[in-house]
C-alpha cells in the first residue's frame, strides 16, 4: 500500500508541474488551473480515492506556508498600513463569520448557530498566494499588494481563532462568550510569545553557532514546525506563534545569513511553497468527487443553492467591509492631520475583489473531525466541505479570471508618493558606488598609484556613477529612458546567451573543471535572474 500511495503522490506532483507549464503557456493563474486540473483528474476513471487525516492538515500544511508568507513581509509596509491590515485581518473575518453563521442558519435547515460559525471560520480568510499570483505581470497599486499580504497573515490567525472555539462548542456543547474572548486573548499573547522565545533561540544558534550555510536552511525548515508544534501542544495560537517567529526572524536575517545561505534558503523555500501549496490546490479539485458522495441528506441542488447564496454573502460582505474599512476611520479622525492619501474608490473595489479563498480554507475543512466526541458522525461534515471548495471555486476561478480585466479596465493608478522599483535601483547603486570610491580614495590611494590592477576598480566604479547619474534626469525624458533601458536588458540577455553558449562548448571540450564551469554557470544564472526581474 505504501508504494502505491507514494507513486500517486509522485504522479500528483508531476501532474502538477505539467499544469504550471500549461498555466505559463496560457497565461491563467497557476491555482486556477491547478484547482480545474485537480477536477478533470479526480474525474479519470479507476483514480484512487484522496483522502487526508484531518488532524495532519493543519500541521504538514500551515506551519511551513504560513512562515513563508511572513518571512517576505515586509514589516515597515506592514506597519505602515497597520490600520487598514488590522481592520480587515480582525474586523472583516468577524463580520464574515457573524453574517455566514446567521444566513447559514436561516437558508440550511438543521443548522446550529454553532456549525454557521464553524463554517465562517473555514471560509473567511482570503488566500494571499491566490491573489498575488493573479495579480503577477499586472499593475497593482504598492499600497493595495501590502495590504493584500498582511491581511492574510492577521486573517488566518483570526479565522482559525473562530474555527477553534466554534469547533470546541461542537465538540462540547458549552459556549461562554466572555470565557471564549478571554482565551481568544491568552491563546494569542501566549501563541506569539511562543514564536518570539523560539525565534530568539534559533536566532542566537544560526548567529553564533551555526557557522555552516548548510546548516542554516534546515533550520528554517525546522523553525515553523517547532513553533507551531509547541504552541498547539500548550493549547496556544500555533498560527501566531509561527506569524510572529517568522516576521522576527526575517527581520534579523541580515545577521546569520551570507549570499550563499540565502541563496540557497530562497530556492528551497521557493521549490517547497511551490509544492505545498501546488498539492493543497490541486487536493481541492481532487477532493470533490469525495466530498459529493457523502451529501447523503441534500440534493445536489440544495448544496449548490446554499453553497451559491453563502458565495454570493462572502463576495458582498467583503466589498463592503472594504470600504468602510477605507473611509470610515478617515471620516471619524477627520479634524487629525492624515499622512496617508485617499485610496479612491477603485482600489477598495479590486481589493475587495481580491478576496480569493484557497490553501487556509481548505485546510480548515478537511480539519473537522470525522466524529463528535461521543463517537456520533460530525454533523454536515460533508456540506461544509462542499460548500467550502464551491466558495474556493467561484472565488478563486471567476475573481480570479476577472480580477486583471477590471483592473484594466479601471485603471488603478498608484496613489502614494513611491518610487519605481527601477529608479530605487539606480538611486541606491549610485550612492553606494560614491561610497565604495570615496573609501578607495581614503584607504587604498598609494596602492592605485603602484598598481593598474587596483585602480582599474576606481575606473569601474567612475563609469558606474557616470552612466547612473547620465539617467538621473527629469520627468519629460523618462519615456526614453525606459526604451533605453529595455534595450539595454535585450543586450545584455542576448549576451548572456552568447556566453551560456560559449560554456557548453568549453564543457563539451572537457579541458576545464567541472566545478568551476558550474561556478560561471551559476553566476550566469544569478545575472539573467537579476534581468529578468525587470
Amino acid at each position: 500500500m505504501i508504494h502505491e500511495n507514494l507513486l500517486l503522490i509522485l504522479a500528483l506532483f508531476f501532474a502538477m508541474a505539467m499544469l504550471y507549464l500549461l498555466s505559463q503557456r496560457w497565461k491563467i493563474s497557476f491555482p486556477i488551473f491547478l484547482v480545474i486540473g485537480g477536477l478533470a483528474i479526480s474525474l479519470i476513471p479507476g483514480m484512487p480515492v484522496i483522502s487526508i487525516d484531518p488532524d495532519l492538515v493543519f500541521l504538514i500544511f500551515l506551519p511551513p506556508l504560513l512562515f513563508e508568507a511572513a518571512w517576505y513581509t515586509s514589516w515597515n509596509d506592514f506597519w505602515k498600513w497597520k490600520r487598514s491590515i488590522g481592520l480587515l485581518g480582525f474586523g472583516l473575518v468577524l463580520i464574515t463569520s457573524l453574517a455566514i453563521a446567521y444566513f447559514s442558519v436561516s437558508i440550511v435547515p438543521g443548522f446550529t448557530l454553532a456549525l454557521g460559525f464553524l463554517l465562517g471560520g473555514v471560509i473567511s480568510p482570503p488566500d494571499a498566494v491566490a491573489a498575488t499570483s493573479v495579480l503577477k505581470g499586472v499593475n497593482m497599486p504598492k499600497r493595495g499588494l501590502t495590504i493584500l499580504e498582511g491581511e492574510s497573515l492577521v486573517n488566518d490567525a483570526a479565522s482559525l481563532t473562530v474555527f477553534r472555539f466554534a469547533l470546541a462548542a461542537i465538540l462540547t456543547g458549552q459556549f461562554v462568550l466572555q470565557k471564549a474572548v478571554t482565551n481568544f486573548f491568552i491563546l494569542s499573547a501566549m501563541g506569539i510569545m511562543v514564536g518570539l522565545v523560539i525565534a530568539h533561540v534559533l536566532y542566537f544558534i544560526l548567529r553564533y553557532w551555526a557557522k555552516s550555510s548548510n546548516i542554516t536552511t534546515p533550520i528554517t525548515l525546522i523553525a515553523p514546525y517547532l513553533m507551531y508544534i509547541v504552541a498547539e501542544q500548550f493549547h496556544w495560537s500555533g498560527v501566531l506563534a509561527v506569524v510572529s517567529g517568522g516576521l522576527f526572524l526575517s527581520f534579523r536575517s541580515h545577521d546569520f545569513m551570507n549570499y550563499h545561505t540565502r541563496l540557497q534558503a530562497k530556492e528551497v523555500w521557493a521549490t517547497l511553497g511551490f509544492l505545498l501549496n501546488g498539492f493543497v490546490f490541486i487536493l481541492i479539485g481532487l477532493e470533490l468527487p469525495v466530498i459529493v458522495a457523502g451529501l447523503e441528506d441534500y440534493s445536489m441542488e440544495e448544496a449548490i443553492r446554499y453553497a451559491l447564496i453563502i458565495s454570493a454573502i462572502v463576495i458582498i460582505v467583503r466589498i463592503v467591509m472594504v470600504y468602510v474599512a477605507a473611509f470610515l476611520p478617515r471620516m471619524l479622525s477627520a479634524g487629525v492631520r492624515r499622512r496617508e492619501t485617499s485610496p479612491g474608490l477603485k482600489l477598495p473595489f479590486i481589493i475587495g475583489w481580491a478576496g480569493m479563498r484557497g490553501v487556509v480554507s481548505l485546510a480548515s475543512a478537511l480539519a473537522i473531525p470525522l466524529t463528535l466526541n461521543n463517537g456520533a458522525p460530525f454533523p454536515h461534515r460533508n456540506l461544509i466541505l462542499f460548500i467550502t471548495f464551491i466558495v474556493i471555486l467561484i472565488t478563486l476561478v471567476f475573481q480570479g479570471l476577472t480580477l486583471p480585466l477590471f483592473l484594466k479596465w479601471l485603471k488603478v493608478e498608484e496613489m502614494d508618493d513611491h518610487i519605481p522599483e527601477d529608479e530605487q535601483i539606480d538611486a541606491i547603486r549610485l550612492q553606494l558606488a560614491r561610497e565604495c570610491v570615496q573609501y578607495l580614495d581614503d584607504k587604498y590611494t598609494e596602492e592605485m598609484r603602484q598598481f593598474e590592477t587596483i585602480a582599474r576598480i576606481k575606473e569601474q566604479l567612475e563609469r558606474s556613477i557616470r552612466a547612473s547619474e547620465r539617467m538621473t534626469i527629469e520627468q519629460s525624458q523618462r519615456e526614453e529612458v525606459g526604451s533605453v533601458r529595455k534595450l539595454y536588458r535585450e543586450i545584455m540577455l542576448e549576451l548572456i546567451s552568447l556566453r551560456r553558449a560559449g560554456l557548453g562548448r568549453i564543457r563539451a571540450a572537457k579541458t576545464y573543471d567541472h566545478e568551476v564551469l558550474r561556478d560561471m554557470e551559476e553566476n550566469l544564472d544569478l545575472e539573467e535572474a537579476r534581468l529578468n526581474k525587470h
